[in-house]
């Protein structure tokens, strides 16, 4: 394996050996106990979170992308989850405030948790990794350009916690197969 390989590698790796496990299984709690989830993230991180909610959609819970057409209003009892790496963009932070006012529940990720994004959250889950926020200079931490550490440590963390949702909701592999599109 090449040297630019192991190193981004060695990263994912530093990332998930400082995550919080206690905080990842409150994140499962809030989404296990959730009637609609509606999900978003701005640029590459929107990429992961789309994939992770087509996971939850196969896993039979209910859950729309915001911005899609479909996606239905949210209020009591739904979960808006919300990726921003950075900890604060303007179209999360005003989206985050129509969540609140309409009273659903938030779930910020981020690696920024004392952004302005975490005053909306009823919870924050930090994911430990560079981001446009500290990409520069003295807070360059990452071979990896911009925040590509955070979307990667993203893709990694959805794919683990639909596995551990799996085994909380005893949801089997063949059901969630059962689930995925014919239209391919």
């Amino acid at each position: 394996m090449g040297s630019l390989y192991g190193t981004a590698l060695d990263e994912l790796k530093g990332v998930f050996e400082r995550i919080d496990d206690a905080a990842v299984d409150k994140a499962l709690d809030m989404i296990a106990e959730a009637k609609t989830i509606v999900v978003f993230g701005g640029g590459r991180e929107r990429l992961q979170i789309m994939g992770f909610a087509m996971r939850l959609y196969h896993m039979g819970l209910r859950v729309a992308v915001e911005g899609d057409m479909t996606t239905p209003p949210v209020g009591k009892g739904d979960l808006f989850i919300v990726t921003c790496g950075p900890g604060e963009i303007s179209t999360a932070l005003a989206l985050m405030d129509v969540a609140k006012r309409a009273g659903a529940r938030i779930l910020f990720i981020t690696a920024q948790p004392k952004g302005r994004g975490a005053a909306y959250a009823d919870f924050v889950l930090t994911l430990p990794a560079q981001t446009m926020a500290d990409d520069q200079g003295e807070w360059k931490s990452s071979v990896l350009p911009m925040g590509s550490l955070f979307e990667g440590a993203l893709f990694v963390l959805f794919e683990v916690m639909i596995l551990k949702l799996r085994d909380k909701l005893a949801i089997s592999p063949e059901t969630m197969r059962a689930n995925h599109t014919n239209l391919e």
